[in-house]
């Protein structure tokens, strides 16, 4: 590979899921550097003053601040729209300036935006707190519920904003139907797609307009740094995103670029091995919760509502799904047994992780509205990851053992 054909999308186009997620976006130095080099700096310099006046002007290719441009975040931005089968994409230094990022620059006061009920708790604060703040009105859906979007619609909404599969309770939301009901009625679609990565869905090739990710989940996928990333057109990224960019500096560091980029070369290989551990373990489970008399929700398994939807959609069907055990108490219980399985609020990581949203990533909202959506007091979730199925089944058998499960 010659230094540049990382960023030649003649080239890159033809190239397989597996060959981007390991080489696109990859531009060479001088050097010949096999791994992309890192670039610690703030700011650059220039030959002459021409060269500042013509690249702050627009009129000249080239770095000017870090704020707005670094080689290393370039190559991450690159590699993660290939993946995505996006034209552009900008990150951001966190999943929630990702989240805020997308919604913020394309919304004023007097707007409306038609969101989904289940969503991560700082999603559904943005919705519930922020965006009122501003003159924002929103309207919260069942997004699972396709009959639920047509009537919310309003002449002044301007945007959906939905996550699927859905933190923490697994909803599915069919793309196809909402993006195309959006597209109809000129609104854009902004879809969080953190729980499955580009690798195991694309919601662009369903109409969607906007892809926004915590890109700590699964593409960093081993806990150790936080980033952010938001796909769309070449035009939006330019015309509508850059000048919120720009001007409130959500950026992304080079170091956390760089780890994110290495990460994104075994995603591939981390998320369909994480998606059959998920279904292999969540089967284990299944009759145990039932019998105690609570449910377990994981697109893979056929008792999922919307099992066929997810298998029509994604490629794989992640390595989350939740299982509600009853009671705080007993959730609590078997968290508290658990030998390998971490207690960690965080997902998409290599290892196996458990928490309990009501009292974790959930508990800044109101009880009525955890249980609107489903996260009762027994629900817990659960990120599986690359251990041994084996050693697993067997942590989450006495852990349940010893919760009277």
């Amino acid at each position: 590979m010659k230094k540049t054909t990382g960023m030649d999308r003649a080239a890159t186009a033809n190239w397989r899921p597996a060959t981007r997620a390991l080489r696109g976006g990859t531009w060479r130095s001088e050097h010949g550097e096999t791994s992309e080099a890192l670039f610690l700096t703030s700011g650059y310099t220039y030959d002459d003053a021409q060269t500042v006046a013509d690249r702050f002007a627009g009129t000249a290719q080239g770095m000017t601040y870090s704020r707005l441009q670094n080689p290393t975040v370039a190559m991450l931005e690159e590699r993660i729209a290939l993946m995505e089968g996006a034209e552009a994409c900008r990150t951001q230094a966190t999943g929630m300036a990702a989240m805020t990022a997308a919604l913020l620059c394309q919304l004023s006061a007097g707007d409306h935006v038609v969101a989904a009920r289940a969503a991560f708790g700082s999603c559904r604060w943005l919705c519930d707190t922020l965006l009122p703040k501003f003159g924002i009105e929103v309207t919260i859906i069942d997004s699972a519920d396709n009959a639920a979007w047509e009537p919310a619609i309003r002449p002044n909404t301007k945007v959906f904003f939905f996550e699927t599969p859905a933190n923490p309770t697994l909803d599915i939301v069919d793309l196809a139907y909402v993006c195309g009901l959006a597209r109809a009625h000129g609104i854009t679609t902004v879809v969080d797609n953190a729980f499955a990565s580009p690798v195991l869905q694309r919601p662009m090739e369903f109409g969607a307009d906007v892809v926004a990710y915590s890109a700590t989940k699964l593409m960093d996928g081993q806990g150790r740094v936080l980033a952010g990333a938001i796909c769309a057109s070449k035009q939006w990224i330019d015309d509508v995103l850059m000048p919120f960019q720009r001007n409130t500096g959500p950026t992304l560091s080079a170091f956390n670029a760089w780890v994110v980029l290495k990460g994104l070369e075994t995603l591939p290989l981390r998320a369909f091995k994480q998606s059959e551990h998920a279904v292999a373990l969540g089967e284990f489970i299944e009759p145990r919760v039932l019998a105690a008399g609570g449910h377990l929700r994981h697109p893979g398994l056929p008792s999922h509502p919307r099992h066929a939807l997810a298998q029509q959609q994604m490629d794989a069907t992640g390595p989350i799904f939740a299982l509600d055990v009853g009671t705080r108490a007993r959730a609590f219980a078997v968290l508290d047994a658990l030998k390998l399985v971490d207690i960690s609020n965080n997902i998409g990581d290599a290892r196996s992780l458990m928490c309990h949203p009501a009292s974790s990533t959930h508990a800044n909202m109101s009880e009525e509205a955890r249980a609107a959506m489903g996260v009762t007091e027994g629900l817990l979730r659960i990120n599986v990851g690359l251990e041994d199925i084996a050693d697993l089944t067997e942590d989450l058998d006495q852990a349940l053992a010893a919760a009277g499960m």
